[in-house]
């Protein structure tokens, strides 16, 4: 008869790491370590669109796109800004603020070669700044391999003008 001790302290977490090192290595042990990227689908997820600032207020328009070769079910971008955004936001559904600067959003699912559903969303910045500049990136691409990074990493400087600036 076997017996088992858990001590108070490991449960879950432990049991998780433990599955993980064990799946990992199951991994390389079958395939090999040059297979495991390929068990993950690719993907070239891009952002373009507009941003907008004007008396603090910053109006961002985006729209997510799949090159392929494979579909993404969802994945996340993050909008990062130069300045601090007020405490008080009022974001689309799919997105949340994670940070004084950062708020990230849903993308919904991206079809391969197929532009995403578009995201708008306004957000007031801390006082009244001359210009602001916002960076974009993804954080999660669903699970998929993206090795062209030169389309899901923008950065773009806006004016306190009411102007558009096309990213």
């Amino acid at each position: 008869m076997m017996e088992m001790r858990v001590r108070w302290g490991t449960g879950i977490g432990a049991w998780v790491r433990g599955v993980g090192v064990v799946g990992v290595g199951a991994a390389l042990t079958l395939g090999g370590a040059s297979s495991v990227g390929a068990l993950a689908p690719e993907a070239d997820l891009a952002y373009h669109g507009s941003v907008a600032m004007a008396a603090g207020l910053v109006d961002v328009r985006l729209t997510p796109q799949n090159h392929g070769p494979s579909a993404v079910e969802d994945a996340t971008v993050r909008l990062r800004w130069s300045a601090p955004l007020a405490d008080v936001q009022r974001l689309p559904g799919d997105c949340a603020r994670s940070g004084e600067r950062v708020v990230v959003c849903r993308t919904g699912p991206l079809a391969a070669d197929w532009p995403g559903d578009p995201i708008r969303l306004k957000v007031r910045l801390l006082g009244e700044p001359s210009e602001v500049t916002l960076e974009i990136d993804t954080v999660w691409g669903g699970g998929a391999v993206d090795r062209n990074h030169g389309n899901d990493q923008q950065r773009v400087l806006a004016l306190d003008t009411g102007d558009s600036y096309v990213f």
